[in-house]
């Protein structure tokens, strides 16, 4: 059933048989999202196929239209064709994110580009999330940036032009205020040059970010996405290190966006439960569409699902996961795969030893502090959970039947309610926040479960 039928408490049934299924996931959303925009900056037309319909892509689409690119959208087919425009020459506007940090963060660059004065304001939320760095980069590269209610927070009114050249910005906080950036760089006079002045986190976003950009005729320069020895299918056990070096410095040269045909992968992120719902039931589950070539660093949650004893098989478009009789806990830093974070959580419960987290303190400064939520609601189930400046620790356990409170957070109504693929008793009040990013996700989840 779609979200929005769902009913204000759900309960999860567990399953009777071990599932053997294949899921495809709907497109990306953050790949959606990149490129929704980058066709509404190339004057011309462009097709995006694989598009993700969710309140954080129509979000995006109010947006682009806002600035006045043209859309004509296709659900049935899940198909966007847009007629781009150039957002230097646009009339002043009012846009509306909605609760989407990527639509915002990516959007407001954007809006410093022209003489007019626009508004961006959202859900209260997303007011409530901080915007410091991005906003203190914009006004370093000659922007007006009024913030008429709290400074650094939504709503702002931007005024340009920005001619571009050099900025610095923080990279431990969020890597959406560098995608942000980036995406508006090619139309900035001098281009930009983007130098980090703290460890980036998220790394595989913003080669997302660089890959969609080269798709639509942009190229980023300055990216390092080698992968660590220790991140590799074959690496040592136990220890789970970030799949990515780290980013020090960025350029962009001025340019043009070119329309293009664009194909959106399945989501990985949402990918994420299915692989965990195999491991936790001792299953088989493959998702399809997502495989060896993703441009998604999420795809490496199945190495950490190998890691932990479940068995893992890739192919260039595919990865399946079979659950195995026993689930090793591990110690890993998710820095760079931190949406996932919470459905390890969900694993981890069902493990053999503790589970670790680390690297991934900025999460708190997501739709809610997700290290807390995540340790409260295990906590509320009977698991001993412990929350950590960076990260968190699980020690595995039986839950007890439990409600679980999601947040106002899809990802916390997601990966709670795995736990009742094997426990009974579970139910997730609030539901219908799944609509953020997933809307058929329990309908999904229910045909997997049999």
């Amino acid at each position: 059933m779609p979200s929005s039928a769902l009913p204000d408490v759900l309960a999860v049934t567990p399953v009777v048989h071990r599932p053997d299924a294949v899921v495809r996931p709907p497109g990306s959303k953050s790949i959606t999202n990149r490129a929704l925009l980058c066709a509404a900056l190339a004057p011309g037309r462009s097709t995006l196929t694989g598009v993700l319909f969710a309140d954080d892509t129509r979000a995006m689409l109010g947006c682009v239209e806002a600035l006045g690119a043209r859309v004509e959208i296709d659900e049935q087919t899940s198909t966007v064709i847009v007629d781009g425009i150039d957002p230097r020459s646009a009339a002043p506007a009012a846009l509306y994110a909605r609760q989407s940090g990527t639509t915002a963060r990516f959007v407001l660059p954007v809006l410093a580009l022209g003489s007019a004065r626009r508004v961006l304001d959202a859900d209260p939320q997303l007011r409530d999330r901080p915007f410091g760095p991005l906003v203190a980069a914009l006004r370093e590269l000659g922007a007006v940036v009024e913030e008429p209610l709290r400074p650094d927070h939504l709503p702002l009114a931007v005024t340009g032009p920005v001619h571009g050249g050099q900025t610095r910005l923080p990279g431990h906080l969020s890597s959406q205020f560098l995608s942000g950036l980036l995406l508006a760089a090619p139309l900035m006079r001098d281009g930009l040059s983007v130098k980090l002045t703290s460890p980036l986190v998220s790394v595989p976003y913003v080669t997302m970010t660089a890959a969609v950009m080269a798709a639509f005729g942009v190229r980023v320069d300055g990216i390092d996405d080698r992968v660590s020895p220790a991140a590799r299918p074959d690496g040592p056990p136990g220890r789970v290190d970030p799949p990515f070096a780290t980013v020090a410095g960025l350029r962009v040269a001025p340019g043009a966006y070119r329309p293009a045909d664009f194909a959106i992968e399945p989501d990985a992120s949402a990918a994420s439960y299915f692989l965990a719902a195999a491991a936790v039931t001792g299953g088989r589950i493959t998702v399809a569409g997502l495989g060896t070539g993703s441009l998604q660093g999420d795809v490496r949650f199945a190495d950490v699902l190998e890691r932990m004893g479940a068995r893992v098989e890739r192919s260039a478009d595919r990865i399946t996961v079979t659950g195995t009789d026993t689930l090793r806990g591990v110690d890993v830093d998710m820095a760079d795969i931190s949406d996932t974070a919470q459905t390890l959580a969900a694993v981890a419960v069902y493990a053999d030893s503790p589970t670790r987290v680390r690297g991934i303190g900025f999460i708190r400064k997501k739709e809610t502090d997700r290290l807390a939520a995540v340790v409260t609601e295990l906590r509320r189930a009977g698991i001993d959970a412990v929350e950590h400046e960076d990260g968190f620790t699980v020690n595995p356990g039986t839950p007890a039947p439990t409600r679980f409170a999601t947040y106002d957070d899809h990802r916390m109504a997601m990966s709670l309610a795995l736990l009742g693929l094997r426990t009974p008793g579970i139910e997730i009040a609030g539901p219908r926040c799944v609509s953020k990013t997933y809307p058929h996700y329990f309908t999904d989840l229910a045909a997997v479960r049999g």
